[in-house]
């Protein structure tokens, strides 16, 4: 059965371009897509889980192929609120600010993803907490198909 890999394109801004995610990228973002779920890779030679799929271990510069699931749940490692302006790629719509990125640890992995958090007061985010992934309920095979990390518990 023939791979699907995924196009994306940037829509009516003013460069429009248009590239494959690849191999790993196209399996991670159609599974994000589809079963909303997070899938990560791993090294076969060290077992290190990387939570954004990649070919080749950072660490042992070996070919990886060993899918794994991942929890949608993981562990806040740290985070910074914005009062800047992000263009969204997509729509080149502005996301309204203040907005929270964070770095989650998946159960499961051993490497971080950066996302969106859904709070923005300092004083209720702690580096420890938990949080879980929240879904765009329409998906269209991107990063961003994950809507946002909500804090679900205390460190």
């Amino acid at each position: 059965m023939a791979e699907e890999y995924l196009k994306i394109e940037s829509g009516e801004m003013e460069q429009p371009f248009e590239w494959s995610a690849g191999r790993f990228g196209s399996r991670f973002l159609t599974e994000l897509r589809d079963n909303k779920r997070i899938v990560g890779i791993k090294c076969p030679k060290c077992g290190l889980v990387y939570a954004i799929p990649r070919q080749v271990c950072r660490t042992c510069f070996v070919e990886m192929s060993e899918w794994v699931p991942l929890s949608n749940k993981g562990t806040l490692i740290t985070f910074t609120v914005l009062s800047f302006g992000f263009i969204d790629p997509d729509t080149g719509t502005e996301k309204p600010v203040p907005y929270t990125c964070a770095l989650v640890k998946l159960d499961g992995a051993d490497t971080c993803i950066a996302h969106f958090l859904n709070e923005i007061d300092i004083a209720k985010i702690k580096i420890g907490m938990r949080v879980e992934a929240v879904y765009e309920d329409e998906r269209k095979g991107a990063l961003l198909d994950i809507k946002h990390f909500k804090l679900i518990g205390e460190a």
